[in-house]
C-alpha cells in the first residue's frame, strides 16, 4: 500500500459565451499569490493565447490550488 500527494493550480476562464475552460498546471510554487495568479491570467486573456468552446476567454472566474492524496490499497504485484 502507498500514498502519493500531488498539487496543482487550476485556472478557470470563462469564453465570450458563457462556457467554462481551466488549465491546470503541476507543482505550482509554495509562495505563490492570488496577485501573481491574477495576473497570468489578464495575460492569457488579453494575447488571446486560447480559445474556448464558445469562444474566445472573456473573463477570469476561479482560481485554486488543489491538494490531492491519493491512497492505493491494492498493489498486483
Amino acid at each position: 500500500m502507498s500514498t502519493s500527494s500531488t498539487k496543482y493550480l487550476r485556472m478557470t476562464f470563462k469564453s465570450q459565451g458563457g462556457n467554462s475552460m481551466s488549465i491546470s498546471l503541476d507543482s505550482p510554487r509554495t509562495d505563490l499569490t492570488a496577485a501573481e495568479v491574477e495576473t497570468v491570467m489578464d495575460t492569457i486573456i488579453s494575447k488571446n493565447v486560447f480559445s474556448a468552446t464558445g469562444g474566445d476567454l472573456a473573463s477570469k472566474y476561479d482560481v485554486k490550488i488543489i491538494d490531492k492524496t491519493t491512497n492505493d490499497l491494492y498493489d498486483p504485484a
